[in-house]
């Protein structure tokens, strides 16, 4: 079982800051406003020679029950109890607040080790602060600038006598054998309110993520470890994603930044849209979006339950798709209702079928028996009285399929004549809803003389 270390404190405090200092790379957004960090976010901390699991929390407020706040709250509280031991920040500069003392009392009955750190220590205007910090009763605390990389060796020291005793006794047990497949990089991606992390936490089958009415709760993309079925697998929740023209506040526009980037390392994004709603350009967009990016996409509509007629709201979206995105024909649409638990298997199954084809390999010879009927059923065109030859074709790549076609005048083939040669791909390989790429090269065919 890996070391884990939770960092709690009041907001605004540099709990992300310092986060991302300890995993090596800015994957908290970051900013001076209070309450940024919402869902708790998990990521392997490094310190020295020290290897941890390590929880960025929205910290304790005290807050009204029932309130997007307090449900904040709560998963920091989660998040504390799964720790082996805390961190809890403080404002070095601000000095002890009543909240901070609060939440000291809070933190104490959870009977977990506690590290306090005081932040923001780079100046000499933090040593009241720090004399303050005292009266807590966690005893003397770690002066430290997340920001300026400073006081980390002493955090070292404070963290490594826990973690080496953890080593010990794992050290003494019998451990697991690690899962020889690689895990499977899933996003959820989709507009505001379509219900991501109601789906997340339905896959989990736990209130990991935060949930509510409020659109826009989720703010970092956020990564799960999961098993479905025995396969690994890497699960991302996302912000929602508005169209430009609607995105104007900083937080938002840093969360979208985020959420693309959960994109680019996924393997198989699913595009969720709330089917009580009518289908937007957006929607759209975003699956047009995935496929660009050359991964595999699945459609999901989410909150099925509440759909009057059903049949026709399926006919529209399909219909829509076809009409819109001919360049991904064949994408998997899959109906669930996360908050029932519905659908969860279909989706999944859904997924690891688009994995698939996504890493296809297709033999040269099988390859290129399939592009001599093509050419014959529909020759490439002549322009300027000239006809283009399309002499062999071979599987450069996969991740996604990935093809290069040779022969001469290549760059004067039509893009309709490709889409040709990619709807053929699809329909004979069996490759819908996963985005084809084509490379084209000049070069003398090596089965000519064959």
């Amino acid at each position: 079982m890996t070391f884990t270390v939770a960092i709690l404190g009041r907001p605004n405090v540099g709990k992300s800051t310092l986060f991302n200092r300890l995993v090596g790379q800015r994957i908290a957004i970051v900013d001076d406003t209070p309450g940024v960090t919402r869902d708790r976010r998990e990521g392997e901390g490094r310190l020295g020679n020290l290897r941890f699991t390590i929880f960025d929390t929205a910290g304790l407020d005290d807050a009204q029950k029932g309130s997007l706040e307090a449900r904040m709250s709560a998963q920091s509280v989660d998040a504390a109890k799964l720790a082996d031991v805390i961190l809890l920040v403080m404002d070095a500069r601000a000095g002890v607040t009543p909240t901070d003392r609060e939440f000291a009392q809070r933190i104490r009955k959870l009977g977990k080790p506690v590290i306090l750190v005081g932040n923001k220590a780079e100046s000499r205007a933090a040593l009241p602060g720090l004399g303050e910090a005292n009266s807590l009763g966690f005893g003397e605390p770690l002066a430290v600038s997340a920001e300026h990389a400073e006081g980390l060796d002493a955090l070292h020291d404070a963290l490594e006598p826990f973690v080496r005793k953890q080593d010990e006794a794992e050290d003494a047990e019998p451990g697991e054998a690690d899962d020889p497949k690689r895990p499977l990089k899933l996003a959820i991606v989709g507009q505001p309110n379509a219900g991501k992390s109601t789906l997340v936490n339905a896959m989990l089958g736990e209130e990991r993520m935060l949930t509510g009415p409020e659109a826009g709760i989720t703010r970092d993309a956020i990564v799960n470890d999961w098993s479905w079925k025995g396969r690994a697998i890497k699960l991302w929740d996302t912000a929602g994603i508005r169209r430009k023209s609607r995105v104007q506040e900083k937080i938002e526009k840093l969360s979208v930044a985020d959420a693309l980037r959960a994109i680019r390392f996924a393997e198989c994004v699913v595009v969720l849209i709330d089917a009580t709603l009518p289908i937007e350009r957006q929607d759209l967009t975003l699956c047009d979006l995935v496929a660009r990016e050359g991964r595999a996409v699945v459609l999901a509509l989410s909150k099925w339950d509440a759909v009057e007629d059903k049949s026709a709201t399926l006919r529209e979206v399909e219909s829509k798709l076809e009409e819109v995105l001919p360049e991904i024909r064949g994408v998997p649409v899959v109906t669930i209702s996360a908050k029932q638990g519905r659908g969860v298997d279909a989706l999944m199954k859904a997924v690891t079928e688009a994995d698939r084809k996504w890493n296809i390999r297709i033999s040269t010879g099988k390859l290129n028996r399939w592009l001599e009927g093509a050419l014959e059923r529909n020759a490439p065109p002549a322009p300027s009285g000239r006809r283009i030859k399309i002499r062999y074709a071979t599987q450069a790549n996969a991740r996604p399929p990935t093809f290069a076609l040779f022969g001469n005048q290549l760059n004067k083939l039509p893009e309709s004549y490709l889409r040709y040669l990619m709807n053929g791909l699809r329909a004979d390989f069996g490759l819908g809803g996963v985005p084809i790429r084509f490379a084209l090269r000049g070069g003398k065919n090596p089965y000519e003389d064959n």
